[in-house]
């Protein structure tokens, strides 16, 4: 099957990257739980390494079950390609590693995940990177934190914990100035609700962990390009336009046009980082993704009942749902997001950190776990945990204050996670 534009979401979802078994007519996509991969003679092995011809080498670089996973994301996201691994963390690591060079240093959105702020500030000082913080509500602010050592922008189409939008088309239009790639972490979006490509964006990644999975059983990330970055236009980024010594000289941009980034990221990212999506994982997403836009429907409907009876609830001092009226995204998500803001959000509980804290131990239907995206309800104290590292400063600045909790809103009847709220905070506020 065609997986042509034309085609509607829905369809996509199911059928994008996929064909019937050609050695079994399997209509389902086979788990290829394999290591390697049988070569048909010497020559057609030494066309395999040179990357003169598409194929399977080794499952640590591509495997048809994951191949098939990342052509229905690129699908979803209108983007030229992607390369699925490990988890979120790896793709963020992934979508960075090509661009970046002892020195240089990524300008970053203020409002991110705990984790994304921690890797991101300590952990890529080991490879000599360096990340700038900006508050991305201010593109004149993202514009003067770009310096001649930057090398990409780094937001997230929705933020976490918070629910924020970003203004992409903006940001977009100060990295163009610039000619850097922008990268948008699309996570609590998913393709469904935003195309961060549509605003400009260069690099979409995911935590596949999240949404796109749905059902909180396994961990993958992935890197989407848009294809139509010229990395030959500076020598700012010689991985992808300089001769590449590991390839006899290849220039990945001049060879291979639209397609180099996601070349390169498996030619060299999986190859010598080897962070590996495992076929298993790849199997459950793409499950996942087969019923993604039913139940982005049903989390957004549910986030719009939850989150306006919150607001409403005198126990409660304010909600940051982009989906509420009140909020200052609302206008944003008809231009960023116009099928619903997403399932996430906080709210502040009057009492503070310590009715917080008895809130989320007062639940019942809401699990108190480290994660989103569920079909299940999720609820956590991000300040206590996700964005415990960070400083006070840091923690209000992502929209992780101490009197904010976090709700990842599920599927379930919205009457039920209302009456679960209602009774948690009669007892979290008494």
């Amino acid at each position: 099957m065609s997986d042509s534009p034309s085609l509607g979401f829905d369809t996509l979802q199911i059928h994008a990257g996929a064909q019937p078994d050609p050695a079994t007519g399997a209509r389902q996509t086979p788990i290829y739980q394999t290591t390697a991969y049988a070569f048909r003679d010497a020559d057609h092995a030494a066309a395999l390494f040179n990357l003169e011809e598409v194929g399977y080498i080794y499952s640590r670089l591509t495997n048809p079950t994951v191949a098939v996973l990342q052509e229905r994301i690129a699908t979803l996201e209108g983007g030229a390609g992607a390369v699925c691994c490990s988890s979120g963390h790896a793709a963020q690591i992934m979508a960075l590693f090509p661009l970046m060079g002892p020195g240089r240093n990524v300008v970053a959105s203020t409002r991110l995940y705990g984790g994304t702020i921690t890797q991101f500030s300590q952990t890529i000082k080991r490879f000599g990177w360096s990340a700038k913080f900006v508050d991305f509500d201010d593109p004149e602010a993202v514009k003067a934190a770009i310096d001649e050592d930057t090398r990409a922008v780094f937001c997230e189409s929705i933020a976490n914990p918070g629910g924020y939008i970003t203004d992409l088309d903006a940001i977009s239009a100060v990295t163009d100035a610039a000619g850097l790639p922008l990268i948008v972490d699309n996570t609590l979006a998913t393709p469904y609700l935003c195309r961060p490509f549509d605003h400009g964006a260069t690099l979409v990644v995911h935590s596949a962990t999240k949404y796109l999975t749905g059902n909180g059983t396994v961990t993958g990330g992935c890197v989407v390009d848009s294809g139509k970055f010229d990395w030959s236009a500076s020598d700012r980024f010689p991985s992808l336009s300089a001769p590449e010594p590991a390839y006899h000289g290849l220039k990945f941009h001049e060879a291979l046009g639209p397609m180099a980034f996601t070349f390169h990221s498996i030619a060299i990212g999986l190859r010598d980082l080897g962070m590996t999506m495992n076929p298993q994982g790849a199997h459950y997403t793409l499950m996942g993704i087969e019923t993604l836009s039913l139940r982005m429907q049903r989390h957004v409907e549910n986030a719009v009942k939850v989150a306006s009876w919150l607001e409403a609830d005198p126990r409660v001092e304010f909600v940051t749902y982009a989906g509420l009226p009140s909020s200052p995204y609302h206008d944003r998500v008809k231009s960023i997001c116009p099928k619903g803001a997403g399932g996430l959000f906080t709210f502040a509980v009057k009492g503070g950190y310590d009715a917080c804290v008895k809130l989320v131990d007062a639940v019942e239907l809401f699990s108190h776990v480290a994660n989103l995206g569920d079909t299940r309800s999720l609820i956590i104290h991000s300040a206590s945990t996700t964005h415990r590292q960070l400083t006070p400063e840091q923690q209000t600045a992502a929209g992780a204050a101490p009197n904010l909790v976090r709700l990842s809103i599920g599927i379930e009847d919205a009457h039920d996670l209302i009456a679960d709220l209602d009774q948690a905070l009669a007892r979290a506020t008494a």
